[in-house]
């Protein structure tokens, strides 16, 4: 049933309460667990599953966007949706959407999946669930939800057409999933973000806990495959928590992860230490920094703003370190492509443009010229398609010499990193 495009945002949570309403209140089933913010929110709900799955609980998982199915968005037992029961649960809605959509304007294709994931896990049912919201925070609809622990990840610049022109004012959009009495885990942000996530709170009367001040990263250092981390809680200090994902950003999102499952555990004992390191050594984030071939190494990233680029740049040069450096990029073209491409400018030797499959991808050739500026026109190659695009980033870092070590870089978006995982027959994200 044709639902429109997921992109198409519109400030209001009239229709899917009124779903839910008629659903039952699905979500109001279980404790969740809501993750706000600009970058990180996925791999952060990653992590949190994985330490409550490690305490034996059942867990539903909500993440968007997908990279290759959307079953991926609803996940159970850390496991998308079989493709029988993805089509039942919303066979179950149907009637009921067809009820809301009668009262006038139609639900929207990302408050559907949205009731449908809080009905499967009502259906499951599960102990609680992990919601990341999809764009904002306040008329995200996810937030018919009342979460128990309320996490906001690091906010930049990023959909400023809909949430804002700065980073003030998308805090105050993603701090609407702060809800009365919450527990409201902070990840270190600019100080005008900050400041209303906490003026927010404090209307709310919720208990706050600030990454830098009530817990944080003590210590992280490079391991084969990964980082170990020294992390302190909200409850205890954690030693030696290997975690097989690159970069700062991805230790500060395990160490919120690891404040917001302190924050659902009733009690002040800390969590079981070895509990948690068995958590995060089975904490997988596809297409987030992701190895997907040797010889050359072939990274796929989803970072697709100038804040996700930025960590991604930053954790390739610490981890990864390669004398040589080709990038494919695809981007959406209402992104900020030009600071994009500065940024990587410095760091990358090739560059290759081409499209990835929303019709939302910058035209290669626009993307091209603009590539041009800024890297000349000896650096930038045009690809059409992201299968020739690839094909040519490989053949430019094997060019580069087989001692040489170079890198392939893919990034830009969610989808662009979704189809290199489909073409470079990655394995299936769960």
């Amino acid at each position: 049933m044709e639902r429109g495009v997921e992109w198409n945002f519109e400030p209001t949570l009239d229709r899917i309460a009124a779903l839910m309403d008629v659903l039952g209140s699905p979500q109001r089933s279980y404790p969740v667990v809501h993750v706000a913010g600009t970058n990180g929110k996925s791999s952060t709900t990653r992590m949190i599953e994985a330490i409550l799955r490690e305490r034996n609980l059942r867990v539903g998982r909500f993440t968007s966007p997908h990279l290759v199915s959307m079953r991926e968005r609803i996940c159970v037992d850390g496991v998308p949706l079989s493709e029988e029961r993805f089509a039942e649960v919303y066979e179950d809605i149907e009637p009921y959407l067809a009820m809301v959509d009668a009262q006038g304007r139609r639900l929207s294709f990302f408050e559907t999946l949205t009731a449908m994931a809080f009905s499967a896990f009502a259906d499951a049912p599960v102990d609680v669930a992990v919601v990341e919201t999809g764009m904002g925070g306040s008329f995200d609809a996810t937030n018919v939800a009342d979460g128990v622990v309320a996490v906001i990840t690091p906010i930049s610049l990023d959909h400023v057409d809909y949430l804002g022109p700065d980073v003030a004012t998308i805090a105050g959009e993603k701090a609407g999933i702060i809800k009365p009495g919450a527990t409201a885990v902070l990840a270190q942000q600019e100080l005008p973000a900050a400041e209303v996530l906490i003026r927010r709170a404090a209307e709310m009367d919720a208990l706050v806990a600030r990454e830098g001040l009530e817990f944080g990263v003590l210590g992280r250092e490079l391991a084969v495959g990964g980082q170990l981390l020294h992390l302190k809680g909200l409850k205890g200090t954690y030693e030696e928590i290997l975690l097989p994902l690159y970069g700062a950003h991805q230790a500060g999102n395990a160490v919120c992860a690891l404040a917001a499952a302190e924050a659902l555990t009733a009690g002040d004992d800390p969590l079981d230490s070895d509990l948690v390191r068995q958590a995060f050594l089975q904490v997988r984030s596809p297409g987030r920094l992701e190895v997907v071939r040797r010889g050359p190494t072939v990274l796929v990233d989803a970072a697709h703003n100038p804040g996700g680029i930025q960590a991604t740049l930053e954790a390739v040069h610490e981890s990864f370190d390669f004398p040589t450096l080709i990038a494919v990029v695809a981007v959406f073209e209402d992104k900020d492509v030009r600071t994009i491409l500065d940024l990587m400018e410095p760091m990358t030797d090739q560059l290759v443009v081409t499209r990835n499959s929303s019709p939302r991808s910058m035209e290669p050739g626009e993307l091209a010229a603009l590539a041009e500026e800024i890297f000349g026109p000896d650096r930038v190659h045009l690809a059409d398609r992201l299968d020739e695009a690839i094909d040519l980033g490989i053949g430019l870092a094997d060019a580069a010499g087989e001692f040489d070590g170079a890198g392939l870089l893919i990034t830009g978006s969610v989808v662009t990193a979704g189809d290199a995982r489909l073409l470079l027959k990655a394995e299936e994200a769960p």
